[in-house]
C-alpha cells in the first residue's frame, strides 16, 4: 500500500542518508523503522498491564535484589540486544 506522510526536512535527510548507508530503499527503511516501533510499543503496553495488576514498588521492594536482576536480565530486549 502506499501512504504520503509530512517529516521535518532535517529527518527526511537523515532517514535518506541511513537509508543509502545501509543500501537499502527509503520504503525499506520506513517499514523497519515502523515494525521496530510497533514491536516496541506492544512489549511497553505488556508492561504497563503487568506494572497495573502487579504493582511496581511493592513488587521490586519485596523481591531480594539478586532475584529482580535475575528476572529484569531475563527478558528479550529486541533484535539485536542481549537477553
Amino acid at each position: 500500500m502506499k501512504t504520503a506522510i509530512s517529516i521535518p526536512d532535517s529527518l527526511f535527510e537523515a532517514a535518506e542518508a541511513l537509508a543509502h548507508r545501509l543500501n537499502i530503499s527509503r520504503s525499506e527503511l520506513y517499514r523497519r523503522a515502523v515494525a521496530a516501533y510497533l514491536r516496541r510499543s506492544s512489549r511497553e503496553a505488556v508492561t504497563e498491564a503487568l506494572d497495573t495488576v502487579y504493582g511496581t514498588d511493592a513488587v521490586a521492594g519485596a523481591l531480594d535484589p539478586a532475584v529482580a536482576w535475575m528476572q529484569g536480565a531475563s527478558i528479550w530486549r529486541g533484535e539485536g540486544e542481549r537477553w
